[in-house]
């Protein structure tokens, strides 16, 4: 079972570690760390649009995309449960430079791959780098915040999330359209702007530790477990659109278009996840809960307009529910993000964090894949509007969930 890692008991009013030297070293390298995440996130979300072309390369079905997918998020979920709290023990710096090196490695298995096992293999090494530096980075942002405002550092985290997401799909579909090496050129790309990210990272303060750390299990603070568990299931949908979108909107554009234009399909995810950023950046300053709830409606509609889509077979339709779908993601994102920041204890954030985005990531990778095994048995059409139909409802029940609560 993966596992976190927590310090033993220490001694009362005493503190074991060092406090890292510099801690409000100023706006530069506040925005240099989310720099850092928007690159790591680009590269991962490269791939997207090249799927199709890999799969007529290699020779693989629609199903076996979703597993590619899949394979990327079981190695991330253990990564972030061991990397969140092992930072807040040794330090950002310790773990994040291995984090940027794994994924500079899994760019290049990309850019080098030869087979359907490289593509395992390099969403392997990406989803080790994500898992590792999610967390962590996040944390980061929060304790470089040049003010100390949790709130903005939270909203520069998901807005640098959705950036990442949203450009990568569009930069590979880009060069893969219109520049040679279509599976080349992209992944030579991100190498050189993880250049500066990994600067970025080792210029951080290293920390100190003499105290003794032993494995536990994954653990929610007591105080913030109703937060997390409300909060949590909320942002696990909004990050299952993210999945379904990433995986197999792209070829759906192309079913109702029938054009094999490798930048449409990227610039449909790229329009949902900058309409997600777009909704970030209107509601900050908002209440967590009101985010969420303005966000679930918007989300629902979303799902059930893109169902609706592919019934009447209407591309313009599917535009409309694009929209919708990401200024729904957005908001629900950030009020799920900024609530749990918000309640996570000091000395807790990065673990907690890890723990937030392992169910981000589990609704990312785990519904994709039951919709990729219904694909192969009712088609591509169908299974997608049989998955917007159900996350169209959960939406409804995760909102009046939080209406009780709420009261």
């Amino acid at each position: 079972m993966p596992f976190h890692l927590t310090a033993a008991r220490r001694t009362p009013g005493r503190d074991h570690r060092s406090p890292d030297p510099d801690p409000r070293p100023g706006r530069w390298r506040f925005w240099a760390v989310a720099y850092a995440l928007l690159i790591l996130l680009t590269g991962t979300n490269l791939p997207t649009p090249l799927y199709r072309g890999y799969a007529v390369e290699f020779g693989f079905s629609s199903l076996v995309v979703t597993l590619i997918f899949a394979a990327y998020a079981a190695v991330l979920i253990p990564s972030l449960l061991v990397a969140g709290p092992l930072s807040d023990a040794v330090g950002r710096r310790a773990v994040l430079v291995p984090a940027v090196a794994l994924a500079a490695l899994g760019s290049l298995v990309f850019a080098l791959a030869e087979g359907t096992a490289w593509l395992f293999a390099a969403r392997i090494l990406q989803g080790a780098a994500l898992g590792a530096a999610s967390g962590p980075l996040t944390a980061t942002l929060t304790e470089l915040e040049p003010g100390g405002d949790r709130r903005r550092a939270a909203l520069v985290a998901t807005v640098a999330t959705a950036g990442g997401l949203g450009l990568g799909p569009v930069l590979a579909g880009l060069l893969a359209q219109y520049a040679p090496a279509p599976h080349v050129l992209p992944f030579a790309v991100e190498l050189v702007l993880l250049v500066p990210a990994w600067a970025a990272i080792a210029t951080l303060p290293a920390r100190r530790t003499h105290a003794r750390w032993v494995p536990r299990r994954p653990q929610i603070p007591a105080s913030m477990r109703t937060v997390f568990a409300t909060s949590g299931t909320a942002s696990l949908l909004a990050f299952a659109v993210i999945g379904l979108f990433l995986t197999l909107v792209p070829p759906y554009v192309a079913a109702l278009s029938g054009s094999g234009n490798l930048l449409l399909g990227g610039a449909a995810v790229a329009l949902m996840l900058a309409c997600s950023a777009l909704a970030q950046l209107t509601g900050y300053g908002r209440a967590a809960r009101r985010l969420e709830s303005a966000g679930l409606p918007l989300l629902a509609a979303g799902l059930v307009l893109l169902a609706v889509a592919g019934t009447v077979s209407s591309l313009a339709l599917l535009l409309v529910a694009t929209v919708f779908a990401g200024l729904g993601q957005g908001l629900v994102f950030l009020g799920g993000l900024t609530a749990v920041n918000q309640a996570a204890p000091p000395g807790r954030q990065a673990d907690v964090l890890s723990s937030f985005y392992v169910v981000l990531y589990l609704g990312v990778g785990v519904p994709v894949v039951g919709v990729g095994f219904l694909a192969t048995a009712v088609g591509l059409l169908a299974a997608v509007r049989y998955f917007a139909g159900v996350t169209a409802a959960l939406c409804v029940v995760v909102l009046l969930v939080l209406a009780r609560t709420r009261r």
